[in-house]
C-alpha cells in the first residue's frame, strides 16, 4: 500500500459550515490555488458530487482529472482518482470532527502516485505542500464566510 500524507487544521466554524465549503466545488477556484477550473459530472440522490472534473495548475504539474467522490454522514468524504493525464493514482480524504463549540479539526490525507517517475521523499513533500495549501484555503475560505 502506498504512504499517504496527512495534516490537520482546526478550523473557527461548525462542521456542516466547513463541510458545505468542502462540497462547493463551483467555488474552488475562487479558494484553492491550484484548481483553475471544477465541474459536477454526476450527483447521487442527495444532489452531492459523485464525479468531479478538475483542471488543476500546480506550476510544474498542469493536469485535468476526474474524481470520484463519497460521502460518509456529514463528516467525512474521499476521493479516487478516475482518469489523469499526469496521475496513476489518487486517493483523498477529509475528516471533520468536532474540536468545542463552534470549532472543527479538519484532517486532510492524500496519496498521490505519478504516471513519471518521482522520489518518494519529493513526492511526499509535493503532498504536503498541496495539503497544507488546500488547508490553508479552506481555513480563509469558511472563516471569512458572512455567518
Amino acid at each position: 500500500m502506498a504512504e499517504h500524507t496527512s495534516s490537520s487544521i482546526t478550523i473557527e466554524a461548525a462542521p456542516a459550515d466547513v463541510m458545505g465549503v468542502i462540497a462547493d466545488f463551483d467555488r474552488y477556484p475562487d479558494w484553492t490555488g491550484e484548481v483553475k477550473e471544477a465541474e459536477v459530472l454526476k450527483t447521487d440522490e442527495q444532489g452531492r458530487a459523485e464525479q468531479v472534473r478538475l483542471v488543476m495548475d500546480a506550476g510544474a504539474i498542469k493536469d485535468d482529472q476526474t474524481l470520484a467522490y463519497t460521502w460518509t454522514g456529514g463528516h467525512e468524504v474521499s476521493w479516487t482518482l478516475v482518469k489523469s493525464q499526469m496521475l496513476r493514482s489518487l486517493d483523498g480524504s477529509y475528516i471533520l470532527t468536532p474540536a468545542g463549540t463552534g470549532t472543527t479539526e479538519v484532517t486532510y490525507r492524500l496519496t498521490v502516485d505519478v504516471k513519471i517517475p518521482m522520489l518518494g521523499m519529493i513526492k511526499r513533500k509535493a503532498e504536503k505542500v498541496i495539503i497544507d495549501r488546500a488547508l490553508a484555503g479552506l481555513k480563509k475560505r469558511v472563516e471569512s464566510a458572512p455567518k
